[in-house]
């Protein structure tokens, strides 16, 4: 089978396409999938240049999202069924540790990553455990069914930013948020969560093309964060009062205009640091204003199906940048290392 490999840690001349065998079932409990479409994200990037601690045998596969037709089924599988169309929940955990057993699966201590720490879905087949294989849903009379684009963008960064907002913020309506860098996948998903919410969102973004967009996704206010102080405006737009919460993946350069947008009790939810991991926190703003600074990452199984459900009601369409077939893959990763796509970026797998 075809597959987009990265042969050693590095830029991205280390990647290539190439032939691979076929993924076997190992377990009882496997499914094997023929992908139709994948979708990158930046965590692609970060394992590509070499993660501190990761260690992967070469040539890896990445990719954490997919969806396609399952193709073989082991002999204990009975959710799904050969033939079904099937999205892929990314996140690989044991069911066994007292976290699985909590239903807090994304803190299992064997907890790994499609793409990341397992071979990944820039592939034409994949074997995964059969609780990461979930049937694309139906969609109500009259609204478009989910396509194989929407079901391979769909996964990470919903059940990301899902996790963020309504398991760990506990986003409640009529609350405002601020959203930095609403080009990525988990921004932009935040958006829609926010939204379908009932809350208010305030998105930034270097591109004023990517802000209106945002504001055609239903962003209540936008700011380039280029051109403008975002936690002056922050507080004009609010009446000095601050917002009830700010979703930052963005770290080091962003960390403190985040506290500064923040209203007294207000919550910062944070699942990344792609400028930097080191923050500094001025920790009498934090004591004296009764901030809550959360981390999160991906999501538990419960949450995986609340946001499927979702998707079949049509509420979480992925917005989706491009598709790109997987012989132009690396094209795809030109596009991601730039920054510059509005959504998400597919990759076609049977092109």
């Amino acid at each position: 089978m075809r597959a987009l490999v990265m042969r050693e840690h590095g830029d991205l001349s280390v990647l290539a396409l190439v032939d691979r065998p076929l993924p076997s079932l190992e377990r009882p409990g496997d499914v094997r999938v023929s992908l139709k479409a994948a979708a990158l994200n930046h965590l692609d990037l970060w394992t590509l240049r070499g993660l501190p601690g990761l260690t992967l045998d070469m040539p890896h596969v990445l990719g954490g999202d997919g969806a396609g037709v399952v193709e073989e089924v082991g002999e204990d599988v009975s959710t799904v069924a050969v033939g079904d169309r099937v999205l892929l929940n990314p996140g690989v955990s044991c069911h066994r540790c007292d976290y699985c057993r909590a239903g807090e699966h994304s803190l299992c201590v064997r907890y790994q990553l499609l793409g990341e720490h397992l071979p990944g879905t820039l592939c034409e087949s994949i074997v995964v455990p059969e609780a990461n294989v979930v049937p694309i849903p139906e969609t109500p009379p009259g609204a478009a069914p989910v396509d194989w684009t929407e079901a391979a963008a769909f996964s990470l960064v919903t059940l990301t930013a899902w996790r963020m907002l309504v398991t760990r913020a506990g986003l409640r309506p009529g609350e405002t948020v601020l959203i930095w860098g609403v080009g990525g996948g988990v921004a932009g998903a935040a958006l829609q969560i926010v939204k379908l919410t009932g809350a208010v969102a305030i998105v930034t973004s270097s591109q004023d093309a990517k802000l209106a967009v945002a504001r055609e996704m239903g962003a209540d206010f936008t700011l380039n964060h280029a051109e403008v102080d975002v936690a002056r405006e922050i507080r004009r737009i609010t009446d000095r009062r601050g917002v009830d919460v700010v979703v930052d993946n963005v770290g080091e350069a962003t960390w403190e205009a985040s506290l500064r947008s923040l209203a007294k009790l207000g919550r910062l939810v944070t699942c990344g640091g792609t400028s930097g991991p080191h923050v500094v926190t001025d920790v009498r703003r934090l004591f004296w204003n009764q901030y809550r600074i959360m981390g999160s990452t991906m999501g538990n199984m419960a949450e995986f199906r609340e946001i499927v459900a979702l998707l079949g009601q049509g509420h979480l369409r992925p917005r989706v940048d491009s598709v790109t077939p997987l012989s132009r893959g690396i094209e795809a990763f030109r596009r991601l290392d730039s920054g510059d796509q509005m959504g998400k970026l597919v990759v076609s797998i049977r092109d």
